[in-house]
């Protein structure tokens, strides 16, 4: 019998209780290839002064985006965690506007999945921030 990678991606994704209280969605999801969509919310404002989200909230979209992009991989063969993510902020988000994240998982080794995210809000040209990871790969 088959597992269907995307179904079992939805259900780690639901199965994280910050990435529920985040308002986290995945919008879309292929083979490595995870979109997910993070709703603007006043809770998730890290500087009331300008509306900007909190980093925080936005690194959690990433990581959450690129666990779902290994686990989605057609080669990972179980559950993943993040060994390491280093997330790089290029500029704050627009208040207001929802935050997208599209992750890739382009190597799987025998126990290491490479991750690239990128976060974007409606300036697709100019990138909120972006991120490289591992992850655990293989029977985890």
């Amino acid at each position: 019998m088959e597992i269907d990678k995307k179904v079992v991606a939805q259900k780690f994704m639901e199965a994280i209780p910050h990435a529920k209280d985040l308002g986290i969605w995945i919008e879309s999801i292929g083979e490595g290839v995870v979109e997910m969509h993070m709703k603007y919310q006043e809770k998730l404002i890290g500087d009331p002064a300008t509306g900007v989200i909190h980093g925080g909230a936005v690194f959690s979209l990433l990581d959450t985006c690129c666990g779902a992009a290994v686990i989605s991989h057609p080669e990972q063969k179980g559950l993943t965690a993040t060994i390491d993510l280093r997330v790089d902020y290029m500029r704050p988000a627009t208040p207001g506007e929802t935050i997208r994240a599209k992750a890739t998982c382009y190597n799987v080794t025998k126990s290491v999945a490479f991750v690239r995210a990128v976060a974007l809000d409606a300036n697709d040209q100019k990138p909120v921030a972006t991120a490289t990871g591992a992850f655990v790969a293989g029977d985890a």
